[in-house]
């Protein structure tokens, strides 16, 4: 396992090329399809590959989270990725993949990794509806390889959120608010539903507009819409968004990548653009610094994304 991830800190380099390296890992075969389904998580968010340890069972925990383990002194929670998915298996998860991000460890169990791939973001397209709805939402992005094997990348920061039980709720008392910010608008764009959603009630708890997209085509589409119709209109776009705030992790094209092409482009110039992440380790931040992101904000914390937010708005 060791041999397998030994050169993770290394590939931090991928940022800004439209590139990501993923671990691969099964649930078992579902009961339901007779298939055993690859899925995939970016290698940014693991920190080791074990088998599965002894595990602590703990109370008034949900479903999905099988206890506690103990690692190097800290207790982490464990979650079984295919009762999470509501995939029915005959097979015991054997392996544990340790995920660290949000400033959050946690245990992910499955029933096997297979190795690690290095892919163009271009590749990795949004689920389709039907994809989305068997998953309940997991899915973030899909992709074919070579072989015809279909991969899914799983919304992790969905899965934490729910199965640590933390309280989405939005305190309006713990945000800046500003009469200001009922004149300016926030351009967001994230692949997570759960993500987009908090970003949202953030915005609404500031009293700023917003328009969002699902990832970073999508952004870098419309953000050329809105530059064509300032241009139409004889303005700056400056004068129609004041903000753009943007996830790292997103298929089709990465936060990195649409950081860079709006950093390029004169048209949006005086726009600050700020990388909101669950990839918060200083190396993140440095990348996001090297294509000219404005600011770094980690992601589920209101209060943190409305100060840094309010702070840009206030001096634009």
């Amino acid at each position: 396992m060791s041999d397998l991830l030994k050169k993770i800190d290394a590939r931090t380099k991928l940022a800004g090329t439209n590139k990501l390296e993923i671990l691969l890992f099964t649930l078992g075969v579902d009961a339901r399809t007779g298939r055993r389904e690859n899925f995939g998580i970016n290698v940014f968010k693991v920190r080791e590959v074990m088998r599965t340890p002894e595990i602590t069972q703990a109370p008034d925990m949900p479903p999905s989270v099988e206890g506690m383990v103990s690692l190097r002194g800290a207790l982490v929670p464990v979650i079984d990725l295919a009762k999470y998915a509501g995939i029915k298996t005959g097979s015991k998860p054997e392996i544990m993949i340790v995920s660290e991000y949000n400033g959050q460890t946690q245990g992910f169990l499955v029933e096997a990794v297979d190795t690690i791939l290095r892919l163009d973001w271009s590749l990795m397209r949004v689920p389709p509806d039907m994809l989305t709805v068997q998953m309940g939402g997991l899915v973030t992005a899909v992709t074919e390889l070579d072989s015809g094997k279909l991969v899914m990348m799983l919304d992790v920061e969905k899965v934490l959120a729910e199965t640590t039980q933390t309280d989405q709720a939005i305190d309006v008392g713990a945000v800046v608010q500003h009469q200001k910010f009922g004149e300016m608008t926030v351009f967001f764009a994230d692949d997570s539903v759960v993500a987009r959603k908090q970003i949202e009630m953030t915005l609404d708890a500031m009293g700023v507009r917003h328009q969002q997209a699902i990832n970073g085509k999508r952004a870098w589409d419309e953000l050329q819409r809105i530059a064509k119709s300032a241009e139409i209109r004889g303005i700056q776009v400056r004068e129609q968004l004041q903000l753009i705030l943007t996830d790292v992790e997103m298929p089709e094209m990465d936060g990195y990548m649409l950081t860079r092409m709006i950093k390029s482009d004169p048209r949006f110039a005086g726009i600050p653009v700020l990388m909101h992440s669950s990839l918060s380790g200083n190396s993140n931040q440095k990348l996001g610094q090297s294509v000219g992101v404005d600011g770094y904000v980690p992601k589920f914390e209101p209060h943190k994304l409305s100060e840094l937010v309010a702070q840009h708005l206030l001096s634009a």
